[in-house]
């Protein structure tokens, strides 16, 4: 028989498969498909009841539906179902151990949640916060600055993004804070306030998130030190410095130097950071200058809601180690974190399974750009803030990563970030573990989108594994000319994995618009332990 061309499109492509297995017959019995399912979906606990319930679910002819078989149509339909996705479907719910400290979780996290744009002149909108929360998010930051009447206001401070009401934003996440996930939810505040308004900040905090705002610890935590997602559901904390006890008198501003030597605002070097970069933004003959900044004291009224998630200033992993309390979380800038990564990982790792940390992006990214959130992640850190209003890679990285676990914002942190025995450092090459083999088919696509221009595309696909150094590589398949309709590549890639558990996977198609320059057309990002065989 002489061999058959590839098949003009994906329906062509099903078709083909169809008739392999229907051998001949005009539908395809229970038996045939429960085949397929062992062979090419690789699911070996199947069983006639599995691929009867298929034909119920699939199937709408109806004496197909009473002999137990199913049509091309039926099939088909299946195919182009949830059922044979990627991603695994049972990963579309909750099915983690949701009973671990907090720490044992990358959480998802905004960064500057009130921007729509760049970080100098962009809007800041409520609806920027509602888009987050409806993405999963579970850490939002909100830069406090005092406003006219006694009303703090929310924006980019020394800067022209526009203002909004401390009291508006406080209203949007009470009504939006659980729509798609249950667990708590921590309020990142960046207080510039004065001791009055962060007055008026607390008493809107209790009036409006009432019995959702966490004020006291819990009775019975399930764990030795801070509580875990499922303790804390419908919680919203609130992340900001705190008084120590000590100081906790009438005259709490009186005294505020005592408090305020060592425990400095953990976003002071942000805001340091931030202010140099506005400086060279609006006056580049002062850029090099420091500005004598105001020191901020923390009101009691608001110090009194800081729980579990009380800021304190980072020094060193070993000062940490020796001073740090279980519910003090630290911030960096990616510079600085990304500078420890690479010199002491095994201790960042080590950090990151008793304390929360949490990175944000440089202050030099006043376009909303954002750095890759897998170096972070690699080491364990559970706050990775991104500028959830800029596309790209980043963002397509956190958008894979957390559509695990039922996208409810917290991901369990792999047992080789978690493990007290044995130290780990991400950025060692000399891993002893034996590698996880994938092999790939990168087989057709359909339907791909077409520029403006309305010229047809000349697609590839680009493959990309995203997780330690030593397992983060890319490969491509051939580029198929002028065909936007049903590119086929029928590409094999092989991939050599040391942590999978750590790993993403990013299918990106491209179009080659030149011998070396290409265009982004689409992507599709998932964890390696949610792909599905087949």
């Amino acid at each position: 028989m002489k061999k058959s061309k590839a098949p003009s499109s994906r329906r062509a492509e099903i078709q083909h498969l169809y008739q392999c297995y229907a051998s001949g017959q005009t539908t395809l019995p229970a038996c045939a498909l429960l085949r397929f399912l062992h062979k090419e979906q690789m699911e070996l606990t199947a069983n006639e009841d599995t691929a009867e319930s298929l034909i119920d679910r699939y199937e709408i002819e109806e004496t197909a539906r009473e002999s137990r078989s199913m049509t091309f149509e039926g099939f088909f339909r299946y195919m182009e179902s949830k059922d044979c996705c990627v991603f695994d479907q049972a990963h579309t719910s909750v099915y983690q151990d949701m009973d671990q400290p907090l720490t044992s979780y990358f959480i998802s996290s905004s960064h500057n949640t009130y921007l729509t744009g760049d970080q100098l002149v962009g809007k800041s909108h409520l609806d920027a916060y509602v888009c987050a929360l409806r993405k999963g998010c579970r850490c939002l930051e909100i830069d406090c600055w005092d406003g006219p009447d006694v009303e703090p206001v929310v924006y980019h401070g020394y800067t022209l993004t526009t203002k909004i009401l401390f009291k508006d934003v406080i209203t949007t996440v009470e009504q939006h804070a659980f729509e798609v996930s249950a667990y708590p939810v921590i309020l990142s505040l960046e207080n510039h306030c004065s001791q009055e308004q962060q007055v008026v900040m607390a008493q809107y905090l209790i009036s409006i998130l009432g019995d959702k705002l966490l004020r006291t610890p819990l009775d019975h935590p399930t764990t030795g030190d801070l509580p875990s997602p499922n303790d804390l559901k419908y919680k919203i904390l609130i992340k900001n410095k705190k008084l120590k006890p000590q100081i906790k008198t009438d005259a709490a501003g009186a005294e505020e130097s005592v408090d305020e030597g060592e425990d400095e605002e953990e976003d002071d070097d942000e805001e340091e950071e931030d202010h140099q970069s506005k400086a060279k933004f609006w006056s580049p003959r002062k850029a090099g200058s420091k500005t004598k900044k105001k020191k901020v004291v923390v009101a009691e009224a608001l110090s009194d809601l800081v729980i579990y998630t009380r800021s304190v200033k980072f020094i060193s992993f070993s000062h940490s180690k020796d001073n740090q309390n279980y519910y003090e979380n630290t911030s960096m800038a990616e510079k600085k974190a990304r500078m420890l990564a690479k010199s002491s990982g095994a201790d960042f790792v080590q950090h990151n399974q008793k304390f929360l940390s949490r990175i944000y992006p440089a202050g030099s990214r006043t376009s909303s750009s954002n750095y890759n959130p897998q170096e972070f992640w690699n080491v364990g850190s559970q706050l990775v803030a991104l500028n959830f209003q800029s596309l790209g890679l980043p963002m397509d990285l956190n958008d894979g990563r957390f559509q695990d676990n039922g996208g409810c914002g917290y991901v369990l942190k792999p047992a080789v970030l978690m493990s007290s025995q044995r130290s780990f450092d991400p950025g060692c090459s000399q891993h002893r573990l034996k590698p996880t083999h994938l092999l790939l088919k990168v087989i057709s696509g359909s339907n791909l989108p077409i520029p403006r221009s309305g010229k047809a595309l000349d697609p590839f696909v680009r493959v990309e594994m995203h997780g330690v150094a030593s397992d983060s590589r890319r490969k491509n398949t051939h580029t198929v000319k002028n065909n936007s309709l049903s590119p086929h590549w029928d590409a094999d890639m092989n991939f050599s994995i040391s942590f999978p558990d750590l790993c993403l996977i990013r299918f990106c198609v491209r179009d080659q618009t030149g011998i070396l320059s290409s265009d982004f057309v689409g992507q599709y990002t998932l964890p390696f332990i949610s792909l599905k065989k087949g």
